[in-house]
């Protein structure tokens, strides 16, 4: 098994569900994103989202959209963030990191470069956004061949029909967006989100994880009696954000911060089926 199999295995030996937690590469500085993401597991994330910075995220609310812009702004690249990486990898051999973004910046380095380097440098898992089960065999071939699972993203709007051609080539887990549009805009309905992962468990018997409108403890803890992993990200983002000075610079502190948020998340959610 990989490294997400044997993570979603633990937890299901452990009858709980798991914690993702997701940050921008490079947000705010290099030299400060690393400090941050070298503590999140220690912290209590069970799996590690790392968002590639991109100008345009689509997807994304005002908190990680200005995130990207300020890791951009401080000269992240596509590079850096693999590189960021390596060096978790080498302090950690356990943790699944999962670089989350869109399909653009991955298309300018080149779609089996970019599968062989990410697998090279630790990479376990890919969620891309923008690219449709349609369109994503220029990057699903050379990604399998490297062994990366491709972490397919299911809606709200997904119906029986659709949900089939998401997960038909689905590896590592299904990531549920519990709500419809942008990220950070609204919290998750826990009554919806029950139906919508049982609904999707008929399709696959992959593990799911909830991310979207996760806000606290209290909605990771909710979210995880139904799901097998709750994603919080915009919290944690904006947590960041208000720790930085006028300059856009991280003030002391900055780090716990974080990771506290991290740690009351985690125990929300160890909590949730005791």
């Amino acid at each position: 098994m990989n490294r997400i199999e044997k993570r979603f295995a633990a937890l299901k030996a452990e009858r709980r569900a798991g914690l993702v937690a997701y940050l921008v590469a490079g947000d705010p500085d290099f030299d400060t994103s690393t400090r941050l993401f070298e503590g999140v597991a220690a912290a209590g994330a069970d799996l590690i989202e790392i968002g590639m910075p991109f100008s345009d995220p689509m997807a994304d609310g005002p908190s990680i959209q200005a995130a990207g812009l300020r890791a951009l702004n401080n000269g992240m690249t596509l590079r850096k963030t693999l590189a960021l990486v390596r060096h978790l990898r080498a302090r950690d051999a356990d943790t699944p990191y999962v670089l989350m973004g869109y399909y653009n910046p991955i298309y300018r380095y080149g779609a089996e470069a970019f599968a062989r380097d990410a697998a090279a440098a630790g990479v376990d898992g890919l969620i891309i956004v923008d690219l449709p089960p349609e369109e994503e065999a220029e990057l699903a071939d050379p990604a399998e061949a490297a062994g990366l699972d491709l972490v397919r993203l299911a809606t709200p709007t997904s119906d029986e029909k659709r949900l089939p051609v998401i997960v038909e080539r689905a590896s590592g887990f299904v990531y549920y967006v519990a709500i419809a549009g942008i990220t950070g805009t609204r919290s998750a309905d826990a009554a919806s989100v029950h139906a919508a992962v049982a609904r999707i468990r008929r399709f696959t018997p992959l593990p799911v994880a909830v991310g979207f409108g996760i806000k606290n403890p209290e909605q990771a803890a909710e979210i995880a009696r139904a799901a097998d992993a709750a994603a919080v990200g915009t919290a944690l983002v904006d947590r960041l954000a208000q720790n930085l000075d006028p300059a856009g610079r991280a003030k002391p502190g900055l780090v716990e911060a974080v990771l506290s948020d991290i740690s009351a998340l985690a125990k929300g959610i160890r909590s949730a089926r005791t």
